[in-house]
Formats: structure tokens, sequence, C-alpha cells
């Protein structure tokens, strides 16, 4: 039997603890981040620096992904990508998820007329597709890193605002938000200090969920040309480099798109297991 003096926290670390799937892609989670983080001592070769007598060459021992069409090093262009993409991707998922948290919380804490009209504009914007808003805001917006940024964010936050207003709609008419009430607290004590607390579960899987869409929103803009552009190296761009000669050179796009599916596949794998986690109704 679960010890109930840790704590809802606590209780949610042990059992995630006990997911060892999990808990190995937390780690290449971790991983990832940190060789991002450290890619100007990890990569061996500068990001840009380009060797004519290097062309084209395959994995080796000098270099361990092969080299591009430039001779630059697949390695350490597949590290500095990995700056780039999570960069982009954990910046816009947690820009998404503090408007989509903010709008969410307070459509579904004060109905009534606001949250009808919040909601439908949600909902015009949630009927189009994802990708193609994307790229209609991104061709307004520019294809910098800005820009990419400000795309993916104004997209991303509508559905972390239906997920938020979804808890909210649910915990507002608790007897613990009712003693508030009937104690004078001000409305937005209330929503902040005993609803969104409670809330803050669903809130961290769905950003675990968004960051692997973001990365994959990302790379699907630069790999048709939409997104960054050479000679910047997110993996979007390398995977977009490395299509057009897989057929004689595959190592080109081996790496990076691996370095996608990888990454997503991680993201996924421990959102799902915090859901597990957290889901009290499963104990």
């Amino acid at each position: 039997m679960e010890n109930i003096s840790i704590g809802y926290w606590g209780q949610v670390r042990d059992r995630f603890k006990k997911n060892r799937v999990a808990m190995f892609f937390l780690g290449i989670i971790v991983f990832i981040i940190l060789a991002a983080l450290m890619a100007p001592i990890l990569a061996p070769y500068a990001e840009d620096a380009q060797n004519n007598d290097a062309l084209l060459q395959g994995i080796s021992a000098e270099h361990w992904f092969g080299t591009d069409q430039l001779g630059r090093d697949l390695l350490s262009r597949t590290l500095f990508g990995a700056r780039v993409s999570m960069a982009v991707a954990i910046i816009t998922s947690l820009i998404a998820m503090f408007f989509g948290t903010a709008l969410g919380a307070v459509s579904g804490y004060v109905g009534g007329r606001f949250d009808n009209l919040a909601m439908r504009i949600v909902d015009v914007l949630y009927s189009f597709p994802d990708l193609l808003l994307i790229i209609i805001i991104s061709v307004v917006v520019g294809q910098g890193v800005f820009g990419i940024i400000l795309s993916l964010s104004l997209v991303s936050w509508i559905t972390v605002a239906r997920v938020v207003r979804g808890e909210v709609l649910a915990i507002k008419h608790r007897p613990f938000v009712e003693a508030a009430r009937a104690l004078g607290f001000k409305p937005t004590r209330i929503l902040f200090r005993e609803v969104l607390p409670h809330a803050v579960a669903p809130i961290i899987v769905t950003l675990t969920f968004r960051i692997p869409s973001v990365i994959l929103a990302e790379s699907t803009l630069s790999f048709i040309g939409l997104g960054l552009q050479p000679p910047a190296s997110s993996w979007g761009v390398l995977a977009s480099s490395g299509w057009k000669a897989m057929t004689f050179y595959p190592h080109l796009i081996l790496f990076p798109a691996g370095a996608i599916f990888l990454t997503i596949l991680a993201f996924n794998v421990v959102g799902d297991g915090l859901r597990d986690a957290m889901d009290v109704r499963s104990k």
C-alpha cells in the first residue's frame, strides 16, 4: 500500500519511478538536452567548418556521422541542430502554455458570454489544420528563429486553452472552492490559489506532449523550405538537405531524422508515464 503521508507529488514521483520504460526515455531526454547545451564542447568540429577534401564521406573514425556536400561534419551539425530544435520547441511550448493556461483558466472560471466568445474563437481556429495555420503565419512573420517561435506559439496555445478550460470547469464547483467563495475571497485569489494548483498535473502532461509536436512542426516547416534556412542547422534543415541525396548518401538524412524520431518518441513515452503516474483514479 502506498504511503499517503508523502503527499500527492511524492506518490506521483514513486509511481513514475516504477515505470522503467518512461525512466529510460527520461534519461534520453536529459542526455539530448545536455548534448545540445554542451554542443560547442562536444562537437569535434565547428558547425560551419568546410573541408573540400572530405566531401560526402561516409561514417568513419574522423567523422562518426559522415560529412555533407560541403565537407562539414554531420555529427557537429546534428549537435548544434539540437540546440536550435530543442530551444524552439521548449520556448514555444512554454509560451503556448502561459497564454493557453491564462485564457483557458479565465474562460472556464468566468463563464458566461466571455467563455462563449473565447471558445468560439478557439473552435474556429481549431477547425483549421495546424500545419496550414503555421504555414500562413510563418509566411507573414518571416522564417527566422523568431518567426518560427511566434508562428508555432500562435497555434500551439489553442489545444492548451481547451484542456485547461475543461479542468477549471471540473474544479471550480468542488467543495473547497465553494468554501473559499463563502469566506469572501476575491475571484482572482480563488482562481490562482485554489483552482489552478489543482490543474497543474494535466498542464504538465500537456506540456510534455506539446514539445514533440513543436519539434515535428518545426522540422516539417524547415523540410519544406518554410522554416529555418541554411546555413542554420536545425534537425529539419539537415533532413531537408539530406533527403535529396539519400539514395546514394543515406547518412545525410539518417542521423537528423533519427534524432527527430528518438526525441519525439522519448517525450511521448515520458508524457504517457506522467499521465499514468498523475492519474489518481488509477489507484
